[in-house]
C-alpha cells in the first residue's frame, strides 16, 4: 500500500500489525488444551498499543531494552498511540506513512521485530 500511495491504508494497517502481534503474545500465555483466562481475554479486546504491551507482560522487558536502545524507544513512541480511529484519518501524508512503516519494520530497531521474538 505504501508504495502504491495509499499513505492512509498503510499507516492504519501497520497499526493493526503491531496490535497483532502483541495480540499474539499474549495467546501464547494460554498452553494448548488450556482454558484461557477469561480477564485476559477480555482486556485482550481493545486497540491500545500501550495495554496490549502490558498484558503481553512484555512492558518491563521493552523498557529495559528501550533505555538501552534510544532509535527502539522513538519508534515506540512513534506508533504507541496509533488507534483504530486512524482509519477515518484522511490526513496521513507520505512521509508520516514511511516514517510510520519504519518505526515498525526497521531490521535493527524496529517494534515489530523487537515483538516477534517473544511470540
Amino acid at each position: 500500500m505504501l508504495d502504491a500511495g495509499h499513505f492512509q491504508g498503510a499507516y492504519y494497517l501497520m497499526g493493526y500489525a503491531v496490535e497483532c502481534a502483541l495480540k499474539a503474545c499474549i495467546a501464547k500465555q494460554t498452553r494448548h488444551h488450556d482454558f484461557p483466562d477469561k480477564k485476559l481475554a477480555n482486556d485482550s479486546h481493545v486497540h491500545d498499543l500501550e495495554k496490549l504491551l502490558n498484558l503481553a507482560q512484555l512492558k518491563t522487558q521493552f523498557n529495559a531494552v528501550a533505555a538501552a536502545n534510544p532509535l527502539l524507544a522513538n519508534h515506540w513512541n512513534q506508533i504507541r498511540n496509533w488507534s483504530e480511529e486512524f482509519r477515518y484519518n484522511l490526513n496521513i501524508g507520505e512521509a508520516q506513512a514511511k516514517d510510520f512503516y519504519k518505526a515498525c519494520l526497521d531490521n535493527v530497531n524496529g517494534v515489530l521485530p523487537w515483538v516477534k521474538m517473544y511470540w
